[in-house]
């Protein structure tokens, strides 16, 4: 019989061990051994049997164990303990209040669509969702004062099972927000704190407000799934990445949109600052820049300001970060769509012009679409500063998004970049915080700092014994999973005797675990199956394999991929050497990465925008094998890893996979596996040691979330904060920038750079020579100080192409009055071989972030 009412009894805790609560309620313990500890003494089987979930674990325990807990003085002491070192971690002074300086912002608002933060609170689907609960964790580590957005979805991503022919299945258990590490933020008579977004079919989506304290940083979550609303309106938040377009569409206006209302409400009830900056992590939350328009134009208690110099308000506090490679990975909506929402009479934005909403997020450059509406390009033109998630994304990014500045090089599009990092207490093992702290080192579990100039201190037989223990650890979890999984396609106990030698903790073993579209290419390692094979069970130096990832339920091609994965690792002659572990999720991550030797990563280069999983490994001493993509790109070195070479510019895909495939054969045949296994007399592998010694001192301190988040704060969050503050303080400045905006992009077709002449080289420059450029210049109206008059110069390869360029600001010398002048500038030879020159106007303005910002400029 099914219940006709639901609800959920919340346990009372004794007094003397109150501070549980307290604990249980602030997601720090998912990143602090210690008071993980204090909740595994509570009850050790119970703790195992809610899966490391504080909440479920009070709610479950019975009074009579809590009774004797509170007569306990020594369980007394440890809640008293870790409730001592929250309380310390919450109030004291950290990086930002030392270090930020009074530049940096009040308050920043960080909006993504998933965060994964804990295991416990599912809302996440693979990388993106990662790398945002890594970026409120590491901004809480750091007293940055920053508040999550997001949407509470009632059935997260999925759980992922495998049915007997391996066939990825998805199933969505419903999650009740009172079973989870929340609070619902309320009124001051207690009523819940609400937001209301209009819609086109006549009534308005309700949503309440959750909270969740990711130590210092407020998490808002965003919840449709109320009685007030209809049976659509409920279901926006039904679940992560689901539904047609139109759900879609609902589920971006409530997360941007309604997030902007959500903070007013979060600071009206709590006096926190108004954001100073608002960061939006990829495109889905796009409308928060549409909202903050209509603040400023449309709402009764606004400035009532004009569009224009509304977006320009908007843009100054504004910070867009694009994490997809591939143009497949942006939403883009019909037109029609847009203005089905945007022009009726309901709309979510009332006072917003559609037709100016509708440019936005215009493809209207050569190569576009102009039926769609792209939420990348609404965010690079909501935006005064964009970045992509590492070096060779940025150059990416600029290439993909070329057609929004079509004047300007690639390499000047205003698309910078801050390479991704993880949040080393969440996924270091506690193991190596151990044993630094052995030594002396001051390791508190909130702080990676000290574990680094402890590595030299600690011999080749520590870390390869600890190697060794986490190898172990990650069997044991593996055997356990594939028993479940197995179980659970159908196989009987008496078939599963094999398990309890799958895998073995002294065997070289790989990982490979990520989300499965095509180009990540799951199935690499498959391309010659019988090479496989013969490594698995090399009888000298096997290798064995982890592999862990989830498809999108509509992505029948990924399902596939997993299919024949699966497949493979069922043949009984391999099956002890290679597991795939289905449900891939933080819980089952964290014993996976610190237990691999070698991280393996081959995606389709250059699509990998990222990609922290090896960042994770590395942390944990774990040596990338990796396609030079992403951050590996970057940081790579020849002596923390392997790079698999990539066959670039073949465009026959299979002939590509088969040459990038033999040559990671090749590389684990002739270069992983004899290093790994070529021991010392002490059965250390010496050169390994070596490696994994190196990759801890020199990776360590670069891929950490803390050095991304620092980046974020220098070079965006802080000159962000500048220029919103300059446009804010009484919209004089703003206006004055719309007008010059305008008044700009009126006169520039008159804008000609008419003659240029140079003189000083001599018939054979040589190096140390100076060259005088003049250049006579048309502004049409325009006065000097709107432009800068640059030479740009360089050496030149193909048909006079200048690469590698740089930019020598020129001077105004004399002026004429048919609105022309000269412009001069003296130009040292410092390199000899080719050179090339040329003289370019564009617009200039102090508070522009970047010369390619109006996309504007005259060239000869």
């Amino acid at each position: 019989m099914r219940a006709i009412r639901r609800f959920n009894v919340r346990p009372v805790l004794p007094e003397a061990i109150s501070d549980l609560g307290v604990l249980a309620g602030n997601l720090r313990w998912s990143w602090h051994p210690p008071t993980q500890d204090v909740f595994r003494a509570v009850d050790p089987a119970l703790w195992q049997q809610v899966d490391h979930d504080p909440v479920r674990l009070l709610s479950a325990v019975s009074r009579e164990r809590l009774a004797e807990l509170a007569a306990d003085d020594a369980f007394r002491t440890s809640v008293a303990e870790a409730r001592r070192s929250l309380e310390e971690y919450l109030s004291g002074e950290r990086w930002y209040a030392r270090r930020a300086g009074a530049e940096a912002p009040r308050s920043i608002a960080y909006f993504s669509p998933e965060y994964g933060i804990t295991a416990v609170l599912p809302q996440y689907s693979g990388g993106l969702g990662i790398l945002a609960g890594d970026h409120l964790k590491a901004a809480s580590d750091l007293g940055i004062p920053l508040t999550g957005v997001g949407l509470l979805y009632r059935h997260g991503y999925f759980k992922q099972s495998l049915s007997r022919d391996g066939w990825q299945q998805e199933t969505y258990p419903v999650l009740d927000p009172d079973e989870l590490p929340l609070r619902m933020l309320r009124e001051a008579d207690g009523s819940r704190a609400m937001v209301s977004i209009a819609l086109p079919d006549g009534r308005d989506l309700l949503a309440r407000i959750f909270v969740a304290s990711v130590g210092r940083v407020p998490l808002l979550l965003l919840d449709s799934d109320i009685e007030e609303n209809p049976q659509h309106y409920r279901d926006v938040t039904d679940r992560l990445y689901g539904g047609n377009s139109e759900h879609r569409l609902r589920q971006e206006l409530l997360l941007g949109i309604g997030g902007v209302r959500a903070l007013r409400t979060w600071s009206r009830l709590t006096g926190a600052p108004e954001p100073e900056v608002f960061h939006t992590n990829e495109g889905h939350a796009g409308f928060l820049g549409i909202e903050r328009i209509r603040e400023l134009t449309a709402a009764p208690e606004g400035p009532q300001l004009d569009f224009d110099t509304a977006l320009e308000v908007c843009r100054a506090g504004t910070v867009f970060t694009t994490h997809t490679p591939v143009p497949a990975g942006i939403d883009r909506f019909e037109r029609t769509l847009i203005d089905q929402y945007f022009g009726g009479g309901s709309s979510p934005a009332p006072g917003v012009p559609v037709d100016r909403v509708l440019g936005l997020g215009a493809e209207d450059y050569e190569g576009g679409d102009a039926a769609v509406f792209n939420m990348a390009v609404m965010g690079f033109r909501l935006a005064q500063r964009a970045n992509g998630v590492s070096q060779l994304h940025g150059q990416v990014s600029r290439g993909m998004f070329n057609g929004l500045w079509p004047a300007f090089d690639e390499a000047e599009v205003p698309i910078g970049s801050i390479t991704n990092g993880v949040h080393g207490p969440t996924w270091i093992a506690r193991e190596i915080f151990e044993l630094v702290a052995a030594r002396g080192a001051d390791v508190d579990g909130d702080d990676t700092d000290a574990l680094w100039p402890m590595v030299d201190q600690v011999s080749g037989r520590e870390i390869w014994d600890l190697k060794r223990t986490l190898r172990a650890r990650l069997v044991a979890d593996a055997r356990a999973r594939l028993v479940r999984s197995s179980v659970k396609r159908g196989f009987t106990r008496a078939e599963l005797g094999w398990i309890d030698d799958a895998l073995d903790p002294d065997v070289l073993t790989i990982g490979f675990a990520r989300r499965v579209p095509s180009y990540k290419r799951l199935t690499l390692m498959l391309r010659d199956p019988a090479r496989l094979k013969r490594l698995l069970l090399d009888p000298e130096r096997p290798i064995q394999l982890v592999i862990a990832g989830k498809s999108h339920p509509a992505d029948d091609g990924g399902k596939r991929l997993i299919q024949e994965m699966v497949r493979f690792a069922d043949d009984p002659e391999v099956r002890h050497r290679i597991a795939f572990l289905p449900n891939y999720d933080i819980a089952m991550a964290q014993p996976l990465y610190p237990g691999c030797d070698v991280w393996l990563n081959n995606p389709l280069r250059p699509y990998e925008a990222c990609g922290t999983s090896g960042m994770k490994a590395a942390l944990n001493g774990g040596l990338n094998l990796s396609i030079l993509d992403g951050w590996w790109d970057e940081w790579y070195d020849g002596n923390n890893g392997w790079a698999i070479p990539s066959a670039d510019g073949i465009e026959d895909g299979d002939r590509r996979d088969d040459l990038e495939a033999a040559a990671l054969y090749d590389l684990i045949e002739h270069e992983v596996a004899p290093r790994f296994y070529d021991v010392d007399e002490e059965g250390v592998p010496t050169r390994w040691v070596e490696m994994v010694r190196h990759t801890l001192k020199s990776l360590g301190p670069k891929v950490l979330a803390t050095r991304q988040v620092r980046d974020y704060v220098v070079e965006l969050y802080a000159p962000a904060a500048r220029t919103a503050r300059r446009l804010n303080a009484d919209y004089s400045g703003a206006r004055d920038l719309a007008a010059w905006k305008q008044r700009v992009t009126a006169a520039w077709g008159g804008v000609h750079v008419e003659h240029v002449e140079s003189h000083g080289q001599g018939d054979t420059p040589e190096v140390g020579d100076t060259l005088i450029v003049r250049a006579f210049v048309a502004l049409d109206g325009l006065s000097p100080q709107d432009v800068e008059v640059q030479v740009v110069h360089g050496r030149t390869g193909a048909e006079d192409v200048i690469a590698q360029t740089s930019v020598l600001p020129m001077s105004v010398t004399e002026s004429y009055e048919d609105g022309r002048h000269r412009f001069d500038a003296e130009l040292p030879l410092d390199h000899s071989g080719s050179f090339g020159y040329t003289v370019r106007v564009v617009p200039r303005n102090d508070v522009l972030a970047s010369v390619a910002e109006l996309g504007l400029v005259a060239l000869p």
